[in-house]
């Protein structure tokens, strides 16, 4: 890994710790729960910025803002082998992701939302292919379910515009308290074999930052996944 790359992933970690800005007054909307999007969005000044470690030393940096009210837009760039002893670091290709909202939502209605996410993980070296494949284009709906604090995501997704496989995810977030928040989805359904169930919790550090630890492909045998993941929002 060059020197110019060990600086840009240096100043995407570090940048939330340095920026001059306030720090975001009210408990972030959930913008994606593990790997399933919902139809919430920054609100407009608003930035994200999230540092997911996960399979094989692997780290990624998302950085999202609200650019204008309902659209966020955002880019991640992911490193391999970037924790442990490896001597064969590899930066990946970035990725980016945007997101409409589209509808508020209301008393009947879900919220609804739109959006294109490129983000993809457990990379393999020797074959140059990922695991699981960028989300792709996605319409997304999320409403409050049942109890306050319990809201319900579901949509579908076209991950390769070539080959036009269409996937369905669902997931759910329970609000325990101000503190605590459980997580669990359904993820890449189109099969058996190829989708994926997550469960995970968000703990609020502070308004502003939450930490949170989630078990990806419950159920595939090694091919289970632990993930640690820290989140920071701002306005700018």
């Amino acid at each position: 890994m060059t020197f110019k790359k060990i600086i840009f992933l240096f100043a995407c970690v570090c940048f939330p710790f340095l920026a001059q800005a306030q720090d975001y007054d009210g408990y972030a909307p959930e913008t994606l729960l593990i790997d399933v999007p919902t139809a919430n969005v920054l609100d407009k000044y608003q930035a994200s910025f999230t540092t997911r470690a996960y399979a094989d030393g692997s780290v990624m940096e998302s950085l999202d803002f609200g650019v204008i009210p309902q659209i966020n837009i955002g880019f991640s760039l992911a490193v391999y082998e970037l924790i442990g002893s490896s001597d064969d670091i590899k930066v990946l290709d970035p990725d980016f992701q945007v997101k409409w909202k589209l509808f508020d939502g209301n008393l009947y209605l879900p919220a609804i939302a739109i959006g294109y996410d490129g983000r993809r993980y457990g990379y393999n070296r020797p074959s140059d292919e990922y695991m699981d494949d960028r989300k792709g284009g996605y319409i997304t709906l999320t409403r409050e379910i049942f109890t306050p604090g319990l809201n319900a995501s579901a949509g579908m997704n076209l991950s390769d515009f070539d080959r036009h496989d269409l996937y369905f995810f669902m997931g759910m977030s329970w609000k325990l308290s101000d503190l605590v928040t459980l997580l669990g989805e359904w993820d890449n359904i189109n099969n058996m074999r190829d989708s994926r169930f997550n469960l995970g919790a968000n703990i609020n550090i502070t308004p502003s930052l939450a930490l949170a630890g989630a078990v990806r492909r419950i159920g595939r045998g090694d091919e289970n996944e632990r993930i640690l993941q820290l989140r920071y929002v701002t306005n700018f």
